[in-house]
């Protein structure tokens, strides 16, 4: 694709940087066979190419963004399938991230919007202001059929009483700052990043994590200063907080790497692997140690499935005589490139393992996408429920909690993949199990 950037537009690192990936595009279109929002509202400019060409003409213009512009880019779910089927390498990734910040710094959006958006950036990142939005949503959830009109705003805030759970499990006390001890020789010492949200939606997915590697002979450190990783904040154009954020993860983590050093840093949610392994880009214009730290705790973030691999999963129970749908998050297989290892581990531990079609079609969930497009966000999980129902499976296994927050509710237990893999290796059954089994 041709461009036409200026010299001193071309001095801005971003603008430098999105000019050679809109220069990789040869318009060949493939991109919209994958896309989601092109597969259901076949719209071109609700395609990774449309986008490009919108973005492309934003960034050239060097103006304020338009509505028609925001409008398409925020219906993006960042689900990066395109960049899976993309023949050329398009990095539309680093892109769209750049034009949600251009977005952020020169449109002003109608104040609803940008008071829901700064709701979520100062509290979702947050577990502590996150339990108690919950706590106060969960109270108000029956009034969610009272919101009047068909409005995106009312759309809006309907999702977000839906999306809150009935009850939240207690705090877990094996998520606070410590060391968890291998059991027997130590084989290994890894950092755990506990995240924010999956803090108190699920923190059984933490403990299985810390159960399930201790008792493989690893060591799980986690830091006192690490926190949200910054992708909440850095996919709605908020790069100032993301970066804050990710520079404090980076910062606890260089302590440990540079003291009794670490084998890997540890991510079992994939939405926030996929930002972590970018800190290197992230910070690629940072003094040089923090470029240099940022590159080496990008080199060490795995998922935890690639860990287990690693380190040689090994069952202790009899095979469970049950199917599991793996719904691959999309954070994982376009975002990591992990596509085998959680599917190899499912069949190792005993489990029936099944893909749905259209596996590499998002769920919806898009970190805060459910709340932000909640009538596309809606459709797609339909659309996925339907293509799991059809696989005939027990239950659902998926490595981000926000998929499994998307796909739970009225259809097959849920439960992340790595909660089955600590029940089949000596840990206790995940609900889900119980679940499918009064099911079948």
């Amino acid at each position: 694709m041709q461009t036409n950037f200026s010299p001193d537009q071309l001095q801005d690192p971003d603008t430098r940087e999105s000019n050679g990936i809109l220069r990789t595009c040869v318009h060949c279109g493939f991109c919209t066979a994958t896309c989601p929002t092109f597969v259901l509202l076949g719209d071109e400019l609700d395609s990774p190419r449309g986008r490009i060409y919108l973005i492309k003409e934003m960034l050239e213009g060097g103006k304020p963004a338009t509505e028609e512009v925001v409008r398409h880019v925020d219906r993006c779910l960042s689900c990066l399938s395109c960049m899976t089927t993309c023949p050329s390498g398009v990095n539309y990734m680093h892109l769209v991230d750049h034009a949600r910040h251009y977005i952020e710094d020169t449109y002003v959006r109608p104040w609803p919007e940008r008071a829901l958006r700064g709701l979520l950036s100062r509290v979702l990142p947050y577990p502590a202001r996150f339990r108690a939005a919950l706590m106060g949503a969960r109270l108000g959830r029956p009034l969610a059929r009272l919101v009047p009109g068909a409005s995106l705003t009312a759309e809006r805030l309907r999702a977000m009483f839906r999306l809150a759970p009935g009850a939240l499990p207690p705090a877990s006390p094996m998520q606070a700052p410590q060391i968890h001890k291998a059991e027997g020789i130590r084989r290994g010492r890894v950092a755990l990043l506990t995240g924010c949200a999956q803090t108190v939606l699920a923190p059984s997915i933490n403990e299985a994590t810390i159960r399930l590697l201790t008792r493989m002979g690893i060591e799980v450190v986690i830091t006192r200063e690490q926190g949200c990783c910054g992708a909440l904040n850095h996919h709605m154009g908020d790069r100032e907080p993301a970066m804050a954020l990710a520079r404090a993860n980076i910062a606890a983590w260089s302590r440990e790497a540079e003291g009794e050093g670490l084998d890997a840093i540890v991510v079992n949610t994939s939405g926030c692997g996929t930002t972590v392994k970018d800190y290197g880009f992230m910070f690629r214009e940072e003094p040089a140690p923090w470029k240099a730290r940022a590159e080496a705790v990008a080199g060490l973030a795995k998922d935890v499935s690639e860990v287990l691999l690693q380190f040689g999963y090994a069952p202790s129970r009899e095979a469970p005589e049950l199917t599991v749908a793996y719904h691959s998050a999309c954070s994982l297989q376009h975002g990591q490139k992990v596509t085998a290892a959680p599917k190899q581990l499912l069949a190792k531990a005993g489990f029936r393992v099944k893909e749905p079609a259209e596996g590499h079609l998002c769920c919806g969930s898009a970190g805060t996408y459910n709340i932000l497009q909640p009538v596309i966000a809606a459709q797609l999980r339909e659309r996925k429920l339907g293509n799991i129902a059809r696989t005939g499976a027990d239950l659902i296994a998926a490595g981000n909690i926000g998929c499994l927050t998307q796909l739970a509710g009225d259809t097959l237990p849920v439960a992340h993949t790595v909660e089955l893999l600590d029940w089949m290796a000596g840990g206790p059954a995940p609900p889900a199990v119980a679940a499918a089994r009064r099911a079948a």
